[in-house]
């Protein structure tokens, strides 16, 4: 029988403090993209603009960051 030992050590995740938070859009209707940003306000402005164009109102709206899990000491 074979025995094991466990520890547990408590962890956090934060942003990675050498990356940016970036923000994008896509139109569900017609596959238009929003440029993406650090600043989700910028996109959000776009996708309202592409809305009042072309009468378009879904969107796929990705948030992406790079985490870092470090032991919390």
């Amino acid at each position: 029988m074979t025995r094991s030992i466990l520890r547990y050590t408590k962890h956090r995740i934060t942003q990675h403090p050498d990356t940016e938070v970036t923000f994008e859009a896509k139109c569900l209707t017609c596959g238009w993209e929003a440029e993406p940003s650090a600043d989700g306000a910028a996109v959000d402005v776009e996708c309202m603009s592409h809305t009042g164009r072309t009468q378009h109102n879904r969107f796929r709206r990705l948030c992406t960051s790079v985490a870092l899990v470090e032991r919390a000491e």
